[in-house]
């Protein structure tokens, strides 16, 4: 289980005065269960992840992960201690190909067989892929789904998804989103995901409404979603 308790987080800005860009957040999120974060753009939802992954350190509160206090936790023992991050952006490795960076995830050295699982299990044919080099010749939706690939190859106990739909094209979301169902049915792990997408927020079992750096609402989907269709002018979250 995840739990954040009281966490804030501040900055810097162009003034040197201190900015709170998130505001005493407590949020409990159990195994096994699909949870999506959305809101308003600029309401803290990207940093909110980076805090539960480790590239940045609460300024205070504290980030709890299967019973052990990891709010100091480096980024690299967060992810020995079975938290995964998809970037916004993924990264590219020039000079590295494929079937080694699924190697790399899964922490040891796979067959060829069992690395052109994982991209077969994100809608890509494994022998076009498997030897490509992880650099500019991807697309936006390839590069995505390779990442996609390598947290499956890892196979922890929570993976934290910002935005996977920025960025590409319908054709390669809507196999996104096959690739999430699965996830959530398997229910072999506990996955967050930064969206907008009503499809994607329609997966999850819950929803967290982020807003100026503090949650507004938090529910089972069928109780926030509908108000969230609504709109930024309707929707009563967004007030």
């Amino acid at each position: 289980m995840l739990e954040l308790k009281n966490v804030s987080f501040e900055i810097k800005d162009e003034k040197d005065n201190d900015k709170e860009i998130i505001r005493d957040i407590s949020l409990e999120i159990d195994n096994n269960k699909f949870i999506a974060i959305t809101g308003p753009n600029g309401g803290g939802k990207s940093t909110l992840a980076k805090l539960i992954v480790g590239i940045y350190e609460p300024t205070s509160g504290q980030i709890i992960f299967n019973g052990q206090d990891i709010t100091h936790m480096s980024i690299t023992d967060r992810a020995k201690a079975g938290i995964s991050f998809a970037f916004q952006q993924p990264v590219r490795f020039k000079g590295i190909k494929v079937k080694d960076l699924i190697n790399y995830a899964a922490g040891r050295q796979l067959s060829i067989a069992a690395a052109c699982h994982f991209l077969s299990e994100v809608g890509l044919c494994a022998r076009d892929y498997i030897d490509r080099d992880v650099d500019a010749s991807l697309s936006g939706g390839e590069i995505k789904r390779i990442e996609i690939a390598t947290l499956l190859a890892r196979n922890t106990e929570l993976s934290v998804l910002d935005e996977p739909e920025a960025g590409i094209d319908l054709w390669s979301f809507s196999n996104l989103i096959k690739v999430f169902e699965k996830m959530r049915e398997e229910r072999e792990r506990s996955i967050i995901i930064i969206s907008h997408q009503e499809r994607i927020l329609n997966i999850a079992d819950e929803i967290v409404v982020l807003k100026d750096g503090q949650i507004v609402a938090q529910g089972p989907k069928d109780g926030i979603l509908p108000e969230l269709l609504k709109g930024t002018e309707g929707c009563r979250f967004y007030q």
